[in-house]
């Protein structure tokens, strides 16, 4: 199925983890650390990563930060804080997901699955934009020629504007279709992807233009 890196310094909780997703029929490889994790993911291919916030020689929103500059890989991040600024700094350094333990471990596995199924959707057609081109197929983005990493969610997100240019979406009808009717967060997280989208677009960015009191949409002519 799916190569799954699992990033997790409590023993038992890695084996925790690691045996559910191999029940859900995924190849498992564990990190105690960030350090560790960074090496496994430079010399495998990875399709999701599991991703613990505390843990030692290099936290997990580190990790998290240096991973998106090698890899475009769903992230669900685990935390035992709950506080919604805590969640907000992991989406902003590039996460997909976030749980909160004590967690279902049914419940990691159910949202690492849409995570790598929303991931492996394929289209046929390149879609374009001034200087911004997606080619579905690949899920790859370039921009005046040369390939950006976008997260997986910044990458939905630019696709979704790209196939529907000046339809405006709230930020509750982005929500439900990005992150699922099931997501704990809140309208802010929408913000969050949409200004760092807009940041790795440079000068296309502007092409993602805010409504007040209404939402988003994409202008496919300037």
């Amino acid at each position: 199925m799916a190569n799954i890196l699992i990033v997790e310094d409590e023993k038992n909780m890695q084996d925790i983890i690691s045996d559910y997703m191999r029940r859900g029929g995924h190849t498992c490889f564990t990190a105690d650390d960030g350090v560790d994790a960074l090496m496994i993911l430079k010399d495998n291919p990875m399709d999701l990563m599991i991703l613990d916030v505390r843990m030692p020689h290099l936290d997990g929103f580190s990790v998290c930060k240096i991973a998106r500059k090698m890899s475009g890989l769903p992230i669900i991040m685990l935390t035992v804080k709950s506080e919604e600024e805590d969640k907000l700094k992991g989406y902003a350094y590039g996460a997909d997901d976030y749980m909160t333990k004590p967690f279902s471990p049914k419940i990691l596995l159910a949202k690492a699955n849409a995570l790598l199924r929303r991931a492996s959707v394929g289209f046929a057609d390149a879609l374009s934009a001034g200087k911004i081109t997606i080619i579905p197929a690949s899920h790859k983005v370039f921009l005046d020629g040369e390939e950006i990493a976008l997260t997986h969610k910044e990458y939905e997100l630019l696709h979704l504007f790209m196939s529907n240019p000046e339809q405006i979406f709230t930020r509750g009808q982005l929500l439900n279709r990005i992150w699922g009717y099931d997501f704990e967060g809140n309208s802010r997280t929408v913000d969050t992807h949409i200004k760092t989208l807009r940041q790795k677009l440079g000068g296309e960015g502007k092409r993602i233009v805010t409504l007040i009191r209404s939402g988003y949409k994409f202008e496919a002519e300037k």
